[in-house]
Parts: structure tokens; sequence; C-alpha cells
């Protein structure tokens, strides 16, 4: 896979005001992005930190993927994300790779990106998002 490098980290919240606040104090972070996406059952906040970003997610929801993770595993690193040239290039080189696709096509995703998941058992447990300007 030809990525850009690491997008962003995930991370899986209980209140996405406290934790914003807490990425703030503790790391100088800034919210460069803040949104509700009803269809994914998330409310998200992509802090920044210097060149770097991590994106905290709030389950909208006890059955919604973050919802479910929380119940499960509780707080704490959800996914990483990787930025990538050409998403569905990446997704079908994958795909014959034989590497365990959740999105074979790509599908919206937070702050105007193209995203698709490969299931956690693809990369060693854990949970990984490709990511696109589209």
């Amino acid at each position: 896979m030809a990525t850009r490098g690491i997008h962003h980290l995930g991370v899986a919240v209980e209140n996405l005001d406290e934790a914003v606040a807490t990425y703030a104090q503790l790391f100088g972070a800034e919210v460069e992005h803040r949104a509700t996406v009803p269809d994914q059952g998330v409310e998200a906040a992509s802090m920044r930190m210097g060149s770097g970003r991590v994106e905290l997610l709030s389950a909208l929801g006890d059955e919604t993927p973050v919802g479910r993770f929380l119940a499960s595993r509780g707080p704490g690193m959800h996914h990483v994300a990787y930025e990538v040239e050409d998403l569905r290039a990446e997704l079908r080189a994958l795909a014959e790779g034989g590497a365990e696709l959740i999105d074979e096509e790509p599908r919206p995703g937070l702050f105007g990106l193209e995203v698709a998941f490969l299931h956690p058992d693809a990369a060693h447990g854990v949970l990984s998002e490709l990511v696109s300007h589209g």
C-alpha cells in the first residue's frame, strides 16, 4: 500500500466536550473541525497538534460502531487512519492481496474526506482507515 503517512489517530471517548478540553489543556491541541454524522453514529472533533491530529469520537448511541466499541473496550484508541492518493486503487490492491475489507468502496467520511475501513484482522488487531481527499 502506498500511503502518504498517518492522517490521524482515532480515539473513542465517553464525553466529547470533556475530551476536547483535556486534549487542549494537556497537549495544546486546537479544534480543526467538529461535526455530527448521524449516519455513522458519531460526533467527532479533529484536534490539531502541530503537524499531527487526533480524531476524538463520541457515540450518538449504544448500537453505533463507536457505541459498541465503548461498551466492549471502554474509551481509548479506536483506529489508525492512513492517507492515500487513490483510495479506490488501494482498496483493489488490498483486496487482491487478500486483506479483509470492511468497506469495498469508499464512502463519505468526516470533514469532507473519502474513507474506507480494513478489518482489524488485516492489520494484526488494529482497525485501519484509509482516507483520501477525493
